[in-house]
């Protein structure tokens, strides 16, 4: 993890033993203020030029929003002198470019801060045989999945041939009804003027009734026996059609196994929210956006929880798991906003058990828990991790920049098939809606109606 001192103009990067490296910065300018919080890094460039400020160049660019706000090289006059992002001296930033990877913590403190070992019987640990069977399960699921699909299909096939054969016996259903109607209307009419007719007139006519009489009883025993074969293959049309369902219930079930599998052996990140009174589940995906930039989260989990004193400030803490051990796994937390002391703050948080059980059990190193007053920032999306701003700490650099231009929120509600991504890491814009706010750079002060979002729009 990162962690940006405003107060010392400083930054401390941690590995899992402590600190490795450590230089001057300088952060955002009266009004221009470098907001305090919790970010990831989202995105990396190392010859970055900036869109905002007049293709200034930023070299070794580790972005941590999509409203522009990143560490990268840059001069350092010795005191806060940039526009919201935090520069690093230049040979700092290239030379650790290469050592950090998409979803390292970057935490941005008003004063000092560092991490100090900590623990709690709160804080998940992880099943070893879980975690040790973790890629031997995502193998058979990936074969469950391909299985339930095949299945799913071949059900689908089948029932679509039985809907069509059953469209068709009703088809010839009617036709018979139809025929047997006017059979029955013919020997009606014949019977009434065989009835009007004297005897010597009845031979000839009793001849056409005995025909017409035949002709409908015909008609009705192939009605009779066209039902018949009607209703059995309505049955087995609607038993096709639940198989069909089943079989796609099936698949659903297996391809929201394996994305659980898969996701299983990525670090999980939860943030409890005093704010909403929510806790928000994140993991990555490494499946590249769409739109250009990032990577994709999984953020299907969003569940209620109860938090004691909900009115009472519980500061800002991030828990993270450094590393195994022989407990499970070894934490520390960081202190950001001590309105609580981070045990305490623990131990007002109800971990809803269902959820602490589905992710808790393979939970690995760098895996976090972030606990804050604060709802998480609008730059939360679907490309990043969690974003969270000190609303009790300036932060001008961070309001003066537009919303993040697009936020794709995929259709994956309930978990099932129409995911907008799938567990093998494949993007579909089909399965997904986009709600754009056109950022673009040029029109800072242009009035409404000359503006590029307004060309574009």
């Amino acid at each position: 993890m990162a962690i940006v001192s405003i107060k010392t103009q400083q930054v401390t990067f941690y590995d899992a033993e402590g600190w490795i490296f450590r230089a001057p910065v300088s952060t955002g300018i009266k009004g221009r203020e470098t907001p305090a919080g919790i970010f990831a890094v989202i995105e990396k460039d190392k010859d970055h030029h900036s869109t905002m400020y007049d293709d200034a160049w930023m070299p070794n660019m580790q972005r941590i929003t999509w409203n522009g706000l990143a560490l990268h090289g840059g001069p350092l006059p010795g005191y806060a002198a940039s526009h919201g992002c935090i520069r690093m001296p230049y040979g700092f930033a290239e030379k650790l470019f290469d050592k950090t990877r998409i979803g390292m913590r970057v935490i941005i403190s008003p004063n000092d801060a560092s991490p100090v070992e900590f623990s709690h019987p709160s804080l998940p640990k992880p099943n070893r045989a879980e975690v040790a069977a973790a890629p031997g399960r995502l193998t058979t699921l990936k074969h469950d999945v391909a299985e339930a699909t095949k299945a799913a299909e071949e059900a689908k096939k089948a029932a679509q041939v039985a809907a069509r054969e059953t469209a068709t016996l009703s088809a010839s259903l009617r036709e018979l009804e139809r025929l047997k109607q006017r059979a029955d209307v013919d020997l009606a009419a014949a019977e009434k003027k065989l009835a009007a007719k004297t005897d010597e007139e009845r031979s000839p006519a009793q001849d056409l009734v005995q025909k017409l009489r035949a002709a409908a009883e015909e008609a009705t025993t192939r009605l009779d026996k066209a039902a018949a074969d009607a209703s059995a293959k309505h049955d087995l049309a609607a038993a096709a059609k639940d198989a069909a369902q089943a079989a796609e219930a099936k698949k659903i079930s297996a391809v929201n196994a394996a994305k659980d599998a898969k996701l299983a052996q990525e670090p999980v990140s939860i943030f409890i929210s005093r704010a909403t009174r929510k806790l928000y589940v994140r993991r990555n995906t490494h499946v590249p956006a769409p739109d250009g930039g990032g990577e994709v989260f999984d953020a299907t989990i969003v569940v209620p929880v109860t938090i004691r004193d909900p009115e009472k400030r519980i500061g800002t803490h991030v828990f993270t798991a450094m590393a195994r051990n022989d407990a499970g796994l070894r934490w520390s937390v960081v202190s950001v906003d001590t309105a609580d002391d981070p045990t305490d703050a623990l131990d007002r948080i109800t971990f809803p058990q269902d959820i602490m059980d589905r992710v808790g059990s393979t939970v690995l190193p760098r895996s976090s828990i972030i606990i804050s007053d604060e709802a998480p920032s609008s730059e939360t999306n679907y490309r990043t991790e969690f974003v969270v701003v000190l609303s009790n700490q300036p932060q001008g650099g961070f309001i003066t920049r537009k919303p993040s231009t697009d936020i794709l929120a995929a259709q994956d509600k309930t978990r099932s098939s129409d995911s907008a991504y799938d567990f093998q890491g494949s993007w579909d814009f089909n399965k997904s809606r986009t709600y754009t706010r056109g950022y673009y750079p040029r029109d800072f002060g242009r009035p409404e109606g000359t503006r590029d979002a307004d060309r574009f729009r």
